[in-house]
């Protein structure tokens, strides 16, 4: 995609030199062609580039800003774009355990909440098994346990599939959820810990199949299911 847009701040062709330089350097960005005199530059890129991140790339002297593009549609487009995968796996798991409910006459929120786990940790561990070792080779870079111990990001894979048969045939519940609850509270550890530092990796949920941004979305994901379990767990208990 090629976008136009509007910098200040130039005044020499050594300002345009530079402005080219540190824009070139962002990732995801091809080409760059920059014009003191009409203050403007055209960006060429693989996927929308926030303009907050231009504008840091950038010396603080130089003001960036979008010409023709709509900016907060732009981002909008480019995070449904990249989180497109997810999205659908979830929309199919709840569209389907919703489904399962029409038999019932009322609705169970605890019968579909083992369904959808079922069917989360099912289909998540099957992305995972399609390149186990590529999932291990991601998963070791961010998750606290599987950093300590480097067979635990290939057993992980596993404990997922075999909470999705346990949850698929209602076995033990509370164990069930236990094990949920501790598996999943141990893994957003090392998600968080990325996210607040920034980090750049790659977001192994779905595998090595999908090259997935660590993000809020991954942060959402693990503490669903800590939620779910721990309700459900609750609920066994009360």
């Amino acid at each position: 995609m090629v976008h136009q847009y509007q910098i200040t701040g130039m005044t020499c062709g050594n300002c345009e030199a530079k402005v080219k330089s540190a824009l070139l350097m962002v990732e995801n960005i091809t080409a760059v062609e920059v014009s003191k005199q009409d203050n403007s530059a055209q960006i060429t890129m693989t996927k929308h580039v926030a303009l907050g991140t231009l504008q840091n790339a950038l010396d603080p002297k130089y003001k960036i800003s979008a010409l023709q593009h709509n900016e907060m549609a732009e981002q909008s487009k480019s995070w449904f774009g990249t989180y497109k995968p997810i999205l659908l796996v979830f929309f199919y798991i709840i569209s389907v355990t919703l489904l399962a409910q029409i038999g019932n006459h009322h609705f169970d929120i605890m019968q579909w909440m083992t369904h959808f786990m079922a069917g989360f940790f099912l289909v998540f561990s099957f992305f995972k098994m399609l390149n186990l070792k590529g999932f291990a080779e991601s998963y070791v870079m961010y998750d606290v346990l599987a950093k300590r111990i480097a067979v635990w990001a290939y057993v992980y894979a596993f404990v997922e599939l075999g909470l999705g048969f346990a949850y698929l045939i209602d076995f033990s519940p509370l164990v069930t959820n236990s094990v949920a609850l501790i598996v999943m509270s141990i893994s957003i550890i090392g998600v968080l810990q990325s996210i607040l530092n920034k980090k750049k990796i790659q977001c192994a949920c779905l595998g090595a199949v999908f090259n997935l941004p660590m993000s809020t979305v991954t942060i959402i994901e693990d503490a669903l299911m800590i939620l779910m379990s721990g309700f459900m767990i609750i609920h066994l208990i009360i």
